[in-house]
C-alpha cells in the first residue's frame, strides 16, 4: 500500500484534474445537445460566467442575457428572448418541470415555489388555489380597507401643512412595503404584523427583504451556502447581524412560530381562529411528509413573502409616475369622479379603463420576477423556429426583457397608460404581458395583487398629494439589477413631500 501512495504524486492528481475539466469543456463544446445552439463558449463550459454576472457584478446577468441575443442572434440551458415564443413556453397544458439548479440550493426543500416537478408542484399547490380565487379575495377586502385607513391615518400625520410653509420629507415607499407586508400576512396567516404601526414602518424588514436576492444568486453557484444560512442557530445568527437583520430574523422567528401554532390549532379546529393556507394543508389528501412544520412554514414563508417587494415596488414606481405626469394624474382623477370617493368597491374600479391602463402600464414596467425563469419540457421536445430543443432541456424567458422589447412597446421605458386603453391594442399586448407569469406556476396571489393596486392607488389619489420631482427620477424605478424580483437603484425608498388635497 505504502509503495502504491508513494508512487502517486501531486503532479498525477493535478493532470487527472485538468483532464478531467478538459475533457468536460470538450464534451460540452462539441459532444453536448445543445452544443449547437450558439452563444459565448465560455458560458458553455461552465456556470462560473454566469456566477460572475451574478456575484461579482451583482446581478447583472440578465442585463448580459440580452447582450448575448444581440451578439448570437447559450451548455445547461438555453434562454430565447422572442415574445412570439413565449406562448408556447408558458402554458397549462402538457407537464412543465422547473430548473431544480437554481432552486434546490435555497434550503426550502418541498415549499412550492422551489418545487421543480411538474406533478409535485400541482399536488402541493392545489389545497392553496381555493384559498387565492378571485372571489375569495373578494371575501377578504376588509383586510385591505382597513390597512389603507391605517396606512392614510400615518400619512396624515406625516403631511405638509401647505405648500410654502415647512416641508417635511416623508419615506413614502417605506410606507407602501409596510402595507404590502401587513396585507399578505394577514392574508395568508390571519394575524397582522403591525409593520404599518412602527415608527419606521419595519424599514429593517423591508431592507433585508429587497437585498435577499444576493443570497438567492450566491447560493445558486456556492451550493452550501443557503443552507447553511437557513440552519444557522437563531442566537448565532443575531449575535453576527446588524440592527435591520436581527429584525427581520426577528419578524421571521414570530413567522415561525405562528406556523407551529396554525398547525396545532388545525387538528383541533374551532370558528375562533381564521382559516389560513396552514389549514388547507393540513386538511388535505397530501402526505404526511408534506405536512412537516419545515415544509409549511416553507410555503408559509415564500407565500407571503411574494407579496412583500414584488407588490410595493410596483405601487412605488406607479405613484412616481402619477405623481411627476400631471396629465395622467388629472385624467385619472376625472375618471375617478364619477364613482363614489367613498371606499369605492372594487367592481367599480375594475370598469375604469383608465386606471386599469395605469396599473397594467405599472405592471410592465415592474412585473413581480425580475430573473430568468426556466421551464423544462421531460417528456417531448419543443420546436422554435428551425430549432429542435431535446426533451428536458431547461428553456427560460425574462419578462422584463420582453415587456421591454421596443418592438413590441415603442418608447419602452416610458410609462404611457394609453397603450392599454385601446381594446384593440390591449388585447394584442395582453398576448406578452406577464406580470405574474403565464402557465402551470403562475403567480398564486395575482388577485390579491391586483385587489392592492386598485385600492390603494384610488384610495392615495383621492385624498392626497404628492411632490417627488426633488427625490427622485424615473430612472430610479428602473430594473439594473436581478434580485430576484426588479433591483432598482431606488430599492424600497421612495422620498417626497405629503399634501393632505
Amino acid at each position: 500500500m505504502n509503495s502504491v501512495a508513494s508512487s502517486i504524486s501531486w503532479a498525477h492528481v493535478a493532470g487527472a484534474v485538468v483532464i478531467y475539466y478538459a475533457s468536460l469543456a470538450f464534451y460540452r463544446l462539441f459532444l453536448d445537445p445543445l452544443a449547437r445552439f450558439p452563444g459565448p463558449k465560455l458560458a458553455a463550459v461552465s456556470r462560473w460566467y454566469e456566477a460572475y454576472y451574478d456575484v461579482v457584478l451583482n446581478g447583472q446577468y440578465t442585463h448580459r442575457i440580452l447582450e448575448m441575443h444581440k451578439e448570437y442572434g447559450s451548455p445547461y440551458e438555453l434562454h430565447v428572448n422572442d415574445p412570439s415564443f413565449f406562448p408556447h413556453l408558458y402554458r397549462q397544458d402538457g407537464r412543465w418541470n422547473k430548473y431544480a439548479w437554481a432552486y434546490d440550493a435555497q434550503g426550502l426543500q418541498g415549499a412550492i415555489v422551489v418545487t421543480a416537478d411538474h406533478d409535485a408542484h400541482r399536488a402541493r399547490r392545489q389545497p392553496l388555489n381555493p384559498l387565492y380565487s378571485k372571489q375569495k379575495v373578494a371575501s377578504k377586502l376588509h383586510i385591505m380597507y382597513r390597512n389603507i385607513d391605517k396606512l392614510c391615518a400615518r400619512l396624515d400625520q406625516l403631511v405638509s401643512s401647505d405648500k410654502t410653509g415647512d416641508k417635511k420629507v416623508v419615506d413614502v415607499g417605506a410606507s407602501i412595503s409596510a402595507f404590502a407586508r401587513d396585507v399578505s400576512t394577514e392574508f395568508t396567516l390571519g394575524k397582522t404584523y403591525n409593520a404599518l404601526d412602527k415608527e419606521d414602518f419595519g424599514l429593517g424588514v423591508t431592507s433585508v427583504a429587497q437585498s435577499s436576492g444576493a443570497i438567492w444568486r450566491v447560493t445558486k453557484h456556492v451550493r452550501w451556502f443557503g443552507p447553511l444560512l437557513v440552519n444557522m442557530p437563531l442566537w448565532l445568527a443575531m449575535r453576527i447581524s446588524d440592527e435591520e437583520t436581527k429584525a427581520f430574523l426577528n419578524f421571521i422567528k414570530e413567522n415561525e412560530d405562528d406556523t407551529k401554532r396554525l398547525m396545532t390549532a388545525a387538528t383541533t379546529p374551532d370558528d375562533k381562529t381564521p382559516h389560513t393556507i396552514v389549514h388547507e394543508i393540513m386538511a388535505s389528501s397530501l402526505p404526511p411528509s408534506d405536512k412537516t412544520p419545515k415544509r409549511i412554514f416553507g410555503d408559509v414563508a415564500t407565500v407571503t413573502g411574494a407579496g412583500f417587494e414584488t407588490t410595493a415596488s410596483v405601487l412605488r414606481l406607479i405613484l412616481f409616475h402619477l405623481y411627476t405626469n400631471p396629465d395622467i394624474l388629472h385624467k385619472l382623477r376625472a375618471e375617478l369622479g364619477t364613482i363614489p370617493a367613498s371606499n369605492p368597491e372594487l367592481k367599480q374600479l375594475e370598469h375604469l379603463p383608465y386606471l386599469t391602463a395605469i396599473l397594467t402600464e405599472g405592471m410592465r414596467l415592474s412585473p413581480a420576477i425580475g430573473t430568468r425563469m426556466a421551464r423544462i419540457a421531460p417528456d417531448r421536445s419543443l420546436v422554435y423556429g428551425n430549432w429542435t430543443i431535446p426533451a428536458g432541456t431547461p428553456v427560460g424567458m425574462t419578462t422584463i426583457l420582453m415587456h421591454t422589447d421596443e418592438k413590441l412597446y415603442p418608447e419602452p421605458m416610458r410609462f404611457i397608460p394609453e397603450r392599454w386603453v385601446d381594446p384593440e391594442e390591449r388585447k394584442k399586448n395582453e398576448k406578452t404581458f406577464a406580470p405574474f407569469s403565464r402557465g402551470t406556476r403562475n403567480c398564486l396571489g395575482m388577485y390579491v395583487a391586483w385587489a392592492e393596486l386598485y385600492l390603494l392607488v384610488s384610495a392615495l389619489v383621492y385624498r392626497y398629494d404628492f411632490d417627488f420631482k426633488d427625490y427622485a427620477t424615473a430612472k430610479d424605478f428602473e430594473m439594473v439589477s436581478d434580485q430576484f424580483i426588479i433591483g432598482t437603484l431606488a430599492k424600497n425608498v421612495l422620498n417626497g413631500i405629503v399634501y393632505r388635497r
